[in-house]
């Protein structure tokens, strides 16, 4: 879906904008629904002739001044097109995740020797696409993703809706998590660190956000069950999948993100969009959002010891819960926010067509 948010904002600021999906998904119906100009290729097979020879036709149909795509993966039906249409627009890419898999080998270098640039959502993924493709560092540029900062605005928010909803007093501190049920969210240590801090403090409340995906069932009922073998379940909230996470995030004082490995982490952006101090742990995209001492207290994951710690440092300091809310949501106002996002990539954009122009 962030596809399709980054086609409006460009929409949106003017740029005429195509997007090319696969036939039924959910992208394809929201673009529809969205009324986006948008075409469909079922790329089911790497180099399929058939659908490599649909995307040319396209290309030539339209005449594009630039592909960009979020999943490297096209590059296999993008590249052999823009080579058999004999188009030399510029390909840019965005990098989502880490890979492990070095792919430097002699068909790879030809395929990403089209590229004219790779995006890196953050540092870590930088670094990633550095050492595992044929990229030099003169083409791979560091962009981060982005929120709705207006969406996620505590002024726009009611405080009260979430609370009411499941009977919390005021006087109650809420604390929370949002993330699917999956191996390496952090639900264990979360749970774990909320047996010791409901152990030192009564007035205190857990939230756990989200649902798991498809094949992720048994994992979020051990997840339920570990809850009860700690017996916070009176302390604890499991409020399945929600949409309303603005008006969730709205309900909490606390915000913990505990995850062992995160490419970037929206789920934290969009906290301290909404003022919230976080205990986030010290990994990955992590260290391009949270400021430890400033936003945040960060934590050697996976220790869940060290969560109860620093969440029960924000308890104990209402002060510095104000001040770390106030300052991440400057931080996301200055790094983070959707049009900010999106101007730097039209100027990616424009820079790259012009050079294109130029050659």
């Amino acid at each position: 879906m962030y596809a399709l948010q980054t086609v409006k904002q460009l929409i949106k600021r003017g740029c005429s904008t195509d997007l090319l999906c696969y036939p039924d998904s959910r992208l394809c119906k929201e673009a529809f629904g969205a009324e986006i100009t948008s075409y469909q290729i079922r790329f089911e097979s790497y180099l399929n002739p058939f659908r490599i020879i649909e995307l040319r036709n396209l290309l030539l149909k339209n005449r594009y001044d630039l592909i960009h795509t979020d999943a490297t993966r096209d590059l296999w039906i993008i590249v052999p097109a823009l080579k058999l249409a004999g188009l030399n627009i510029p390909l840019l890419f965005t990098k989502h995740i880490g890979s492990s898999v070095i792919k430097k080998d002699p068909i790879h270098k030809w395929l990403y020797g089209r590229v004219d640039l790779g995006l890196a959502i953050s540092s870590v993924i930088k670094n990633n696409l550095s050492e595992t493709t044929p990229l030099g560092e003169d083409r791979i540029l560091l962009l981060h993703d982005a929120i709705d900062t207006e969406l996620f605005n505590p002024d726009k928010t009611d405080h009260q809706k979430i609370r009411n909803e499941f009977r919390i007093n005021k006087d109650e501190l809420v604390i929370g998590m949002t993330a699917r049920f999956s191996p390496g969210k952090g639900h264990e240590e979360f749970l774990l660190a909320a047996r010791k801090i409901a152990s030192s403090f009564n007035n205190v409340k857990f939230l756990v956000v989200g649902e798991p995906s498809r094949g992720e069932e048994e994992y979020a009922g051990r997840i339920k069950n570990l809850a009860a073998e700690l017996k916070i379940t009176d302390k604890l909230i499991f409020t399945g999948f929600r949409k309303d996470i603005p008006q969730i995030l709205a309900a909490l004082d606390i915000f913990v993100f505990p995850s062992h490995a995160e490419a970037f982490g929206l789920a934290l952006v969009e906290a301290m969009s909404m003022k919230l101090p976080s205990v986030c742990s010290n990994s990955d995209g992590v260290l391009d959002i949270a400021v430890d001492g400033e936003t945040s207290l960060l934590f050697e994951k996976k220790n869940h010891a060290e969560i109860a710690d620093k969440v029960i440092a924000l308890i104990n300091d209402p002060g510095k819960r104000i001040a770390f809310g106030e300052n991440a949501r400057r931080r996301v106002l200055e790094k983070f926010d959707f049009d900010v996002f999106t101007e730097k990539m039209i100027n990616i954009f424009e820079k790259q067509i012009a050079r294109s122009e130029n050659n």
